[in-house]
């Protein structure tokens, strides 16, 4: 029986305080989204110590926003990004390797509504044009595929693209607009819990490296004389000394640039929204499918089942101001117009959306005409030190989801050899989290959850559920008891409406997990927001053991309460009852 056991969450506040009590540390990274994340596990792994801090949560900007998709960048065929659809299909065939509780794959369906059209408007974009192609054509898409199933060769782990007429089309899915002439069904993966695998890589990387240490809910101050000085939420201002800063801020890079002494224009971000609707006949016809199509203007959307909620995106609209994104009322209208399109006979309504999100992608400053033009590829400029900034600062620009492993290979190599270290091991093989020894097929889990049973005593099905939630971590969380009590069986202290998550979980996700505000537990450590399961009873009870192990108050805990609806109802669309 393996599960990740040894991961040291028990005191960061003693971590970092030793930290600052030395004040000195190999890198700071400014920023805990993705990119930030993957880089921080990477060089702990490497023995280089590490601050990694956030100005909010782990995972709450970008990464929080994403599509959910971890996949090859099929659509960057058209803009000649070959190098980046290379790197993309290897990465996502590694993920579904290394973090296979969160990872899966994902049949894709495109729909066709001609033979031959965009062929010219292909070729010119694929040498510069600033229009993108539109009404894409059956043989562009079949000439596409193929070429995506090859750059996706390397570690494959799914089957390679078909092709199919209107009849056969129609009747695998009959709810498609009858005007098709084909649809091509190729593989890409899905992330069920992306906020979580963001947390599992610095538990990762403090596990790994013991010199090393984390904070959220974190501001930068002030940079003077080669020290940065932080200003937690809660707690003492502390300051370090490092040897290098690497900024992984994302949208808001030009902004810490600016504070670091590093002025810059680096970042012209675009803005994608998302929708989730509780639509049964929808989930039904998809049946494990994705629909990958193009909207009357162009512009790529999606629909797709996650957690038994149809996800609808996303737009893609030039933006600037990621502090306050959210899904706007034209947005809505737009997807789920695009939507009653491709799926003529089925009703979509505003009111069956139980949840909405948006962000920021933090794209390269771009002048094109178009936000689908503007390259997903990375980069990582470097400001180098000057007389009133001692310390180099790498900005992590662009990037996207899929890659970041990748990416934070290349920024740590760079940071390897400014301070004169050789890389000790790779991460290309190395699971994330629960990933670790996860079961492989059915007959694995199978065998996992009956000797899981044997030592904890817990019935299988509620060890296949954290399975499922948090990878072989599971065990660790089946065997908690919180306060020195027994675990209460199955059935019994649950939350009353939230899908199965139990009294002792939320107390081991509050005390183990960096929690500071009920918004991190019921958005960010778990899916119960997203899922639309949420309601305001198990907010207020979920509320009630945060405050009894963070020591809450009762003022402070009805303002926990208070600030998680207004940002659930007003930002994300929910409906609390």
């Amino acid at each position: 029986m393996s599960s990740s056991e040894g991961t040291r969450t028990e005191d960061p506040a003693g971590c970092l305080a030793a930290m600052a009590g030395t004040g000195e540390v190999d890198v700071v990274i400014l920023g805990a989204g993705i990119n930030g994340a993957g880089l921080f596990r990477d060089l702990c792994a490497q023995g280089v110590s590490c601050l990694i801090v956030d100005k909010a949560d782990f995972g709450s900007g970008t990464s929080a926003a994403p599509s959910r998709l971890i996949h090859g960048g099929l659509k960057y065929l058209e803009t000649g990004e070959f190098g980046l659809v290379a790197q993309s299909t290897l990465e996502r065939n590694l993920l579904l390797k290394n973090a296979p509780h969160y990872v899966s794959p994902l049949p894709t369906v495109i729909p066709i509504f001609s033979w031959s059209k965009g062929m010219l408007a292909a070729l010119r974009t694929l040498f510069g044009s600033t229009s993108a192609p539109r009404s894409r054509g059956a043989i562009l898409i079949k000439i596409g595929l193929m070429i995506y199933d090859f750059y996706g060769s390397r570690n494959q782990v799914m089957p390679r693209h078909r092709m199919v007429g209107r009849r056969q089309a129609l009747s695998e899915m009959p709810a498609l607009n009858p005007s098709i002439v084909a649809t091509g069904t190729y593989y890409d993966a899905k992330i069920s819990h992306p906020e979580r695998l963001v947390l599992e890589l610095i538990l990762d990387g403090l596990q790994a490296n013991a010199a090393s240490a984390s904070a959220n809910y974190t501001a930068l101050a002030k940079s003077a004389d080669g020290v940065l000085t932080f200003q937690p939420e809660n707690g003492a201002v502390f300051s370090v000394r490092p040897k290098l800063v690497v900024n992984a801020a994302g949208p808001w890079i030009d902004d810490v640039n600016e504070l670091l002494g590093a002025p810059s224009k680096m970042i012209g971000g675009t803005k994608g929204s998302h929708i989730l609707l509780k639509h049964d006949e929808l989930v039904r016809s998809l049946a494990g499918r994705m629909l990958y199509f193009e909207a009357d203007d162009g512009r790529i959307c999606l629909v797709y089942d996650y957690l038994g909620l149809a996800l609808v995106g996303s737009t893609d609209i030039k933006a600037d101001n990621p502090d306050e994104v959210r899904c706007e009322p034209d947005e809505v209208y737009y997807l789920l117009d695009s939507v009653r399109t491709l799926l003529p006979g089925m009703a979509f309504e505003r009111d069956q959306i139980v949840y909405a999100y948006s962000g920021i992608r933090p794209l390269p400053a771009s002048d094109a005409s178009l936000p689908g033009l503007i390259s997903r590829d990375h980069s990582a400029p470097i400001a180098e030190p000057d007389r009133n900034r001692p310390f180099a600062v790498i900005s992590l620009v662009g990037g996207k989801w899929t890659t970041f492993r990748g990416f934070a290979e290349e920024v740590a190599d760079t940071v390897l050899g400014r301070l004169q270290r050789s890389r000790k091991v790779t991460t290309q093989a190395m699971p994330i989290g629960g990933g670790k020894d996860f079961p492989a097929d059915a007959a694995a889990r199978a065998t996992w959850l009956a000797l899981a049973r044997s030592e904890t005593g817990i019935e299988e099905r509620r060890l296949d559920q954290l399975l499922s939630r948090y990878g072989t971590r599971a065990l660790e969380i089946a065997g908690y008891e919180p306060n020195g009590e027994g675990h209460l069986p199955d059935g019994e202290g649950y939350l009353l409406d939230s899908g199965g998550y139990s009294k002792s979980e939320i107390d081991y996700i509050v005390r183990n997990e960096f929690v500071e505000h009920l918004a991190d537990i019921v958005m960010r450590r778990s899916t119960l927001a997203i899922s639309g399961s949420l309601t305001g009873r198990d907010l207020q009870e979920i509320a009630t053991i945060a405050g009894r192990a963070l020591g809450w108050s009762a003022g402070r805990l009805a303002e926990e309460v208070e600030a998680a609806i207004v940002e659930l109802e007003g930002r994300n669309l929910m409906r609390l009852d």
